[in-house]
C-alpha cells in the first residue's frame, strides 16, 4: 500500500476527480489545514443541489416503504430524465403521503371522541343533558364517589347536587351554577369534555355508533391510499434507487475538494493505493488532464498475509529503486506531509473466518500496526461455546438459527453474526456427540457409544471428576489463551525492538507459564486438590497428594499427576530453590521494571486471576446441564441408581422397581401421572414444560454461555495486546449496483 500526493492545476482539477473516481482505488486521507498557505478546498458547483435531491429521493423511498429486492435491473439514467421524473414522483408520492396523513389525523380524531364519549354510555345519560344550562353545572369524570358527595355537600355555594355512577365513571348535576374546580378542593376528580354531536338528541350510544361506521369509512379510505402508495412504489423503486445511486456519486465527487489542501491556483490530494496499481492511477491521469497533474510516491506500507501493514517506509522521489528517502523531505509542498493518517486496515480473511470480523468490529478495526486476531477468535469463540453447552439438539437448533439469519436479513453485520452462530453450533453438536447428550437426554450416548460416551459433562454424582477435570482444563486453557494474546503483543512490539517487545510481553509469559508450572508440579500439597494429580493420570499411577495408587476418578487418561520439581540449588533460610520458582521470580522480576510497583498486584491479578477467569467455562457447562436436567426431570422422572440418574420414562420395569424399593425415585414427572384425567393433564402440561423448559436452555445458552465465552475474548484475551482504531480501506469511487453507464 502506497500513500501517494497527487498535485495539479485548479483548471483540470473536476477532469482529475472524475478519473480518479472511475477508478476506485485511492483511500482518500483529509487535509489537516496546517500548511501555511493552503485551505481546504470548496465544493464543486452545484454540490448542495445534487445533496439536496438526494435527500429528496432517500425520503421518497422510506415514505414508499421500497427495498434492494424492489431494485430491479441497472439501468442508464439521464440529468434530465432524473430531474423530470423525480419531480413527478415527488408530487405524486406528496399527495398521497399528505392524504394519508390527514386521515391518519381523521382516525386518531375519531379515537378520541369514542373515548370522550364511553362515559356517557358507561353511565347510560344522553350526551345532551350534560349542556345547555343557566343556572346549572354539569360534568363527567373519574373520582372516587363518595369522596365527591362529601365535598358537595359541604360546599356553601351548593343548594342542591345530583350524582351518577357507573362503570367506574361519576356524573355530576350541581345547582346553582358552580365552580366545581373549587368545590372540589382536595378530592381527586379527573373531568372530561362534553363532547359536541351533530344531532342534540344523540345517545352516547348511537353516538359511538356513528363514530364507529365513520371510521370504518376512513379505514377503507385510508387502504386505498395506502394501496395506491404501494403500486407507485413497485412502478418507481427501480427509478429511485438509480437516482439515489447517480446522486450520490455525484454529491462523493462534488465533495472532493473538501478534503485537499487548495490555493488560488492548484490543489494537492493525498491517499493510500495498492502499490502495484499504482501506475495504473497514473496512465488514468495522464490520459484525462495529461501534464497538469503530478503524481508523488511518499511512502510504501508492506502488508502482511492478513492484511495489515507490518513496515512503513518513506519514499525518496529521486531514487527509482523507491524506499529509502525521509517522508518529510518528499511532501507535495516541499514540507511535511499534509496528515499524519495510518495506512488503511485490509482485513483478507477467508470466507469460514470473515463472519468472525463483525466480533472484532464491536470493539473496533484492528490497527494498521496490529496483527488481525479474528482466525484466533474463529478458533476458540466456537470452541468455548460449543464445550459449554454441548448438546446435539441444542447446537442443531443454533445452527438453524445461524442460517435463518444468513438468509433473511440483508444487513451485513447481522449475517456475520448468523454465520458465527452456524460455527458455535456446529461445535456444540460436535461436543453433544462426544457427551452423547440431546436436549439433556442421554439415550443419544447409548445409541452412539453403547452407553459409554467418551466423555461426561460431571453432573451426575458418579461422574464428579469429570467437572474437577473440565475446572483444571478451563485454567490450562486460560493459561493457552493468554500466552497467545502475549505473543500477539510481543509481535505488535516489535516495531519497538525486540528487547523491548521482550520486556514488555515476554515477562508476562515468562511470569504467567512459571506460575500455573508450579501450580501443577507436586509440590506444597497442602492447599492443592487431590483431584489435580488424578483425573489426567492413569490408573496405577501414585497419586502425590495422597501417596496411594489411582484407582477411580480417571476422567482422561493422559498419564499426567501432576510435574515433578526441578530442584536448582539451595539457600540459606529459604531452603531449595526449583526451576518453577526461579522461573516465577524472574518473570516478576522483569514485570516489576516494566511496571513498577503497581507490577506487583498487576502479576496476581494478571498472571493468576485472570487464568482463573477461565473456570467459568466449567461452571457455565454444569450450569446448563443443570438446567437441562431439571426439565427433563419434572416431565419424564428420575430415579437414581449406581450414583447416576435415570429417567423413569425411558426406565426398564426391573431396574424401575428396584429403585422405587430402595426409595431412590426423585420424582414421578409429568408423563407417569396415574391413569384417566391426571394422565392426560400430565401429558398436556409436560409437554409445554418440555417445550418451554428447553427454549429456555437455548436462549439462556446465548445470553450465558455466548457472553461468557465472548467476555473472555475481549477482557482476558484482548485485553493483552490490542487496542483498535485502524479504518478500513475505503477507495473514493462508487460500486454501481443499480445504475449503468453503458
Amino acid at each position: 500500500m502506497s500513500r501517494v500526493s497527487v498535485t495539479g492545476s485548479k483548471r483540470v482539477m473536476d477532469d482529475a476527480i472524475e478519473a480518479i473516481h472511475g477508478l476506485d482505488l485511492l483511500h482518500v486521507t483529509d487535509y489537516d489545514g496546517t500548511w501555511e498557505g493552503f485551505d481546504p478546498g470548496d465544493p464543486i458547483e452545484g454540490a448542495d443541489e445534487a445533496a439536496e435531491k438526494l435527500v429528496t429521493v432517500r425520503a421518497l423511498q422510506s415514505t414508499l416503504g421500497v427495498t434492494e429486492a424492489d431494485a430491479g435491473q441497472p439501468r442508464i439514467i439521464r440529468d434530465d430524465e432524473l430531474d423530470a421524473e423525480l419531480e413527478n414522483v415527488r408530487q405524486r408520492v406528496n399527495e398521497l403521503d399528505d392524504e394519508r396523513s390527514e386521515l391518519e389525523d381523521e382516525l386518531r380524531e375519531i379515537d378520541d371522541a369514542i373515548d370522550t364519549a364511553r362515559p356517557f354510555a358507561e353511565l347510560g345519560i344522553d350526551i345532551d343533558l350534560f349542556a345547555g344550562y343557566d343556572s346549572l353545572t354539569a360534568a363527567v369524570g373519574e373520582g372516587d364517589a363518595e369522596e365527591i358527595r362529601s365535598a358537595l355537600e359541604e360546599a356553601a355555594a351548593i343548594e342542591a347536587y345530583e350524582l351518577f355512577e357507573g362503570g367506574g365513571y361519576v356524573g355530576v348535576f350541581v345547582y346553582p351554577e358552580a365552580d366545581l374546580q373549587e368545590a372540589l378542593v382536595g378530592v381527586s376528580f379527573t373531568e372530561y369534555e362534553i363532547p359536541e354531536t351533530d344531532d342534540a338528541a344523540t345517545s352516547p350510544e348511537a353516538y359511538i355508533d356513528q363514530l364507529r361506521t365513520r371510521r370504518e369509512r376512513v379505514e377503507s379510505r385510508l387502504d386505498g391510499v395506502e394501496s395506491d402508495l404501494e403500486e407507485v412504489g413497485d412502478e418507481v423503486a427501480s427509478f429511485l434507487f438509480a437516482a439515489e445511486e447517480k446522486l450520490a456519486i455525484e454529491v462523493q465527487k462534488r465533495e472532493a475538494p473538501l478534503t485537499f489542501a487548495t490555493t488560488d491556483n492548484a490543489f494537492i490530494s493525498e491517499g493510500w493505493i495498492p502499490t502495484e496499481r499504482r501506475s495504473e492511477m497514473e496512465d488514468a491521469l495522464e490520459a484525462a488532464v495529461g501534464d497538469h497533474v503530478e503524481v508523488e510516491e511518499l511512502e510504501r506500507a508492506a502488508y502482511d498475509g492478513e492484511g495489515h501493514a507490518h513496515d512503513r517506509e518513506s519514499v525518496d522521489p529521486s531514487d527509482p529503486a523507491g524506499p529509502g528517502g525521509p517522508a518529510e523531505e518528499v511532501a507535495a509542498d516541499g514540507g511535511t506531509t499534509m496528515s499524519t493518517s495510518a495506512p488503511p486496515v485490509i482485513q483478507d480473511n477467508s470466507g469460514a473466518v470473515k463472519p468472525f470480523e463483525s466480533l472484532i468490529e464491536v470493539i473496533n478495526r484492528p490497527k494498521y500496526s496490529e496483527l488481525d486476531p479474528t482466525l484466533i477468535l474463529f478458533l476458540t469463540f466456537p470452541l468455548f461455546f460449543g464445550f459449554m453447552i454441548g448438546d446435539v439438539g441444542y447446537g442443531l437448533l443454533y445452527m438453524g438459527l445461524g442460517y435463518l439469519i444468513m438468509r433473511r436479513f440483508e444487513s451485513g453485520a447481522v449475517r456475520s453474526l448468523g454465520g458465527v452462530g452456524v460455527y458455535a453450533g456446529a461445535f456444540t453438536v460436535v461436543f453433544g456427540v462426544l457427551y452423547g447428550e440431546f436436549f439433556g437426554l442421554h439415550q443419544l450416548g447409548e445409541i452412539v457409544w453403547g452407553g459409554n460416551p467418551p466423555i461426561h459433562k460431571g453432573l451426575q454424582p458418579h461422574f464428579i471428576y469429570y467437572a474437577y477435570a473440565w475446572l483444571l482444563a478451563s485454567a490450562v486453557a486460560g493459561v493457552a489463551h493468554l500466552v497467545v494474546g502475549r505473543v500477539f503483543d510481543f509481535v505488535n512490539n516489535l516495531e519497538h525492538g525486540v528487547g523491548e517487545a521482550f520486556m514488555e510481553s515476554g515477562s508476562w509469559i515468562i511470569l504467567t507459564v512459571g506460575t500455573w508450572w508450579w501450580v501443577f508440579t507436586a509440590t506444597a500439597l497442602g492447599p492443592k486438590p487431590n483431584f489435580m494429580f488424578s483425573v489426567f493420570a492413569a490408573e496405577g499411577m501414585t497419586n502425590p497428594a495422597t501417596g496411594e495408587p489411582i484407582t477411580e476418578g480417571v476422567a482422561l487418561p493422559l498419564g499426567f499427576n501432576g510435574f515433578s520439581s526441578v530442584e536448582l540449588f539451595a539457600l540459606p533460610v529459604v531452603g531449595t530453590v526449583s526451576l518453577q520458582i526461579l522461573t516465577i521470580l524472574v518473570g516478576l522480576a522483569l514485570v516489576l521494571r516494566v511496571e513498577g510497583a503497581i507490577g506487583l498486584v498487576e502479576s496476581i491479578t494478571q498472571a493468576f486471576g485472570h487464568v482463573v477467569s477461565y473456570t467459568r467455562i466449567a461452571a457455565v457447562l454444569l450450569a446448563k446441564a443443570g438446567m437441562a436436567l431439571a426439565v427433563n426431570l419434572l416431565v419424564f422422572g428420575a430415579y437414581l441408581h449406581d450414583g447416576e440418574f435415570h429417567l423413569i420414562f425411558f426406565a426398564e420395569a426391573a431396574e424401575l422397581s428396584e429403585a422405587q424399593a430402595a426409595n431412590e425415585v426423585i420424582f414421578g414427572g409429568l408423563l407417569n401421572a396415574d391413569g384417566g384425567v391426571m394422565l392426560a393433564l400430565g401429558v398436556l402440561f409436560g409437554i409445554v414444560v418440555l417445550v418451554l423448559g428447553h427454549v429456555l436452555v437455548l436462549v439462556l445458552g446465548i445470553t450465558s454461555a455466548g457472553l461468557q465465552a465472548i467476555r473472555l475474548e475481549y477482557v482476558e484475551f484482548f485485553g493483552k495486546f490490542y487496542e483498535g482504531g485502524g479504518k478500513k480501506y475505503a477507495p473514493f469511487g462508487h460500486e454501481r449496483t443499480y445504475t449503468t453507464e453503458d
